[in-house]
């Protein structure tokens, strides 16, 4: 073979490799005569080995390339696609975090007149306030807490727990004292989720009370409680006082066994100081009248409305 061609061929081959970069048709047009002279043995001697492996090396890398190009060029052209659903997801969640927070605040509303409902019992009309109570939190649940269940379940609704928790607790608040006026027992979580199940789509997942709210409610349960007890001691029910004090005394010391495992929860830190202070109130009006009862079982016990106090007519005062 001439010196001209032998030339020419390594000639060829420094210009294709310096247009690598620059043209990918001359590539392929350089791969496809790299491909014939090594089957025709149109190399010569003077193309060195490095050379030839690299030429070789960047005929088979060459696809390669081109494939990361079209897969970064189609990567880009998705990305708009993509933020349009990020989007609409973020939109949808947020409105449907306005419709829980509203549901949420009519059952917190509902619950707290179901509490003040409770609040006005006395020892003669005990069985009517308790039904009238009862009645209305049946319909705090068949109503207010329909709509709640109905926004959250099939959902992630753990993702707006911070939206309906209030509601949630106040909810447990009002069930648990109820149930206490009615029976003297605590109601129990798995019996509030019970009667939340009948309001669900038995096709989706259900919305259940968690045990954290559940235990937040029980603590707000607590400081209605002691209310309670003040009122029954100035309307001469110290027997009904006392096992309000028991039964409270019973739930702070059980929530102190689980409350240090609750070390990251600033609210049940701050509820186990209220409940604290809700079972020293209640103690020590008890213990005022067992102390001192000779001047304060005779004035709230009595029924005769010309009581007067220590025993002189208001005339004679």
């Amino acid at each position: 073979m001439p010196l001209a061609m032998h030339f020419t061929l390594n000639r060829f081959a420094a210009l294709s490799l310096s247009a690598f970069h620059s043209c990918s048709f001359l590539l392929s047009l350089f791969t496809i005569c790299i491909s014939l002279c090594i089957s025709h043995n149109l190399f010569s001697v003077s193309l060195l080995p490095h050379q030839l492996i690299s030429l070789c090396t960047v005929a088979e890398i060459s696809p390669q390339i081109q494939s990361k190009k079209q897969r970064k060029m189609s990567t880009v052209s998705a990305m708009p696609e993509a933020f349009e659903k990020y989007t609409d997801y973020l939109n949808q969640l947020n409105e449907k975090r306005e419709r829980v927070v509203k549901a949420s605040r009519d059952v917190t509303m509902n619950s707290k007149k179901v509490i003040f409902q409770v609040h006005r019992i006395s020892k003669h009309n005990k069985d009517e306030v308790l039904e009238k109570a009862a009645k209305d939190l049946e319909a705090v649940t068949d109503e207010y807490m329909l709509r709640l269940v109905r926004e959250l379940h099939g959902s992630d609704f753990w993702k707006l727990r911070r939206a309906y928790s209030p509601a949630v607790q106040e909810y447990v608040e009002a069930a648990t004292l109820c149930e206490f006026c009615k029976t003297g027992n605590l109601l129990k979580l798995a019996e509030i989720n019970r009667s939340l199940l009948r309001l669900s789509d038995p096709s989706l997942e259900p919305l259940q009370i968690n045990i954290l709210d559940y235990l937040l409610g029980v603590g707000d349960l607590t400081g209605e409680l002691m209310r309670l007890a003040i009122g029954r001691i100035s309307d001469g029910e110290l027997a009904y006082a006392e096992r309000i004090c028991t039964f409270v005394r019973d739930i702070y010391r059980k929530l102190t066994l689980v409350a240090p495992l609750m070390d990251d929860n600033s609210e049940m830190k701050k509820k186990m100081e209220t409940m604290l202070q809700s079972v020293m109130k209640i103690e020590n009006a008890c213990f005022s009248v067992h102390v001192r009862g000779s001047e304060f079982i005779p004035i709230l016990g009595s029924s005769d409305p010309n009581f007067s106090f220590l025993g002189v007519s208001d005339m004679d005062l």
